[in-house]
């Protein structure tokens, strides 16, 4: 079991670039701050009614870009569980669905007009899909998922939108019903991205922190190594390089039957090349 690190390719900031973060510096007030946080799901639920199902893309990568999808099967024709952590209005559900007929999948989302959308979908099948509301920082997923039962959690732009400090409980949350030793898929902002340079003056809400003018939330991932412990270092224990995709940084990570109750995850060494499992010290 072992990290992967896929389409990671450095990127080198403009002088424009390096300027407009330097100014950047002012932060959103704790006063706002605390109501985006408390009106996050509200935010998130208005997203999808002005947008309906037509914002995103069906993303047909997934099973290209997550070679695990394909491989994990322990014998050929093994029916595979699959839960999609959210699932947004299915762009990577129905597609995965429809590619492989050997998968059974629950699907969550922090939007309840999100969920509706799923259902609504004609490719819905309640005896393929299983799909619930969830905020993932505090609604336990053992109230709808057997623990241990699942063989791949995917997070496709999902903990991006979560507060940094709330996203190990998404990933111990996770961790309860997955099965020792199986697979979860992340993909998500890298630092310096794009979409991170796009945002205009007040918008930063903390270190690599910011919010759009919908209210909704975007964190930009590193590995820790440049500023410390990062909210994900757990998951993004890199063999080399830091999360500065041109697009974005893809990983995927094997998580390990350790300490469940860990809350921060120490940082690996520039010479780590195992497996960081969870709570565990760096060597």
């Amino acid at each position: 079991m072992a990290f992967q690190r896929k389409g990671l390719q450095a990127r080198t900031l403009s002088s424009e670039e390096e300027e407009k973060l330097q100014r950047d510096r002012a932060v959103v007030s704790d006063f706002k701050q605390q109501k985006l946080e408390k009106d996050a799901q509200k935010n998130w639920d208005l997203f999808y009614k002005r947008n309906s199902t037509n914002f995103f893309k069906d993303r047909h990568w997934t099973t290209r870009e997550f070679e695990e999808l394909r491989s994990c099967r322990e014998y050929e024709g093994q029916k595979l569980t699959l839960l999609e952590a959210g699932c947004g209005v299915g762009n990577c559900l129905f597609p995965l669905l429809e590619e492989d007929l050997n998968i059974f999948a629950y699907a969550c989302d922090f939007s309840p007009r999100a969920v509706d959308y799923v259902k609504q979908n004609p490719s819905y099948n309640r005896e393929r899909c299983k799909v619930f509301q969830c905020d993932l920082t505090k609604d336990d997923l053992l109230d709808h998922i057997p623990p241990e039962s699942v063989d791949v959690v995917m997070l496709i732009f999902v903990l991006s939108a979560v507060h940094p400090e709330k996203m190990h409980l998404v990933l111990l949350n996770v961790y309860k019903v997955l099965k020792p030793g199986r697979s979860v898929l992340f993909r998500d902002y890298g630092l310096h991205d794009h979409a991170m340079l796009r945002f205009k003056a007040g918008s930063k809400l903390g270190e690599n922190f910011y919010v759009r003018q919908d209210g909704t939330r975007s964190y930009f991932f590193t590995d820790g190594k440049r500023d410390g412990v990062s909210p994900l270092c757990f998951i993004l224990c890199l063999l080399d390089g830091i999360i500065s995709g041109v697009l974005l940084g893809i990983y995927v990570a094997v998580l390990t039957q350790a300490n469940p109750n860990a809350t921060t995850f120490p940082v690996p060494a520039e010479s780590q090349t195992q497996v960081l499992p969870v709570g565990s010290d760096v060597g």
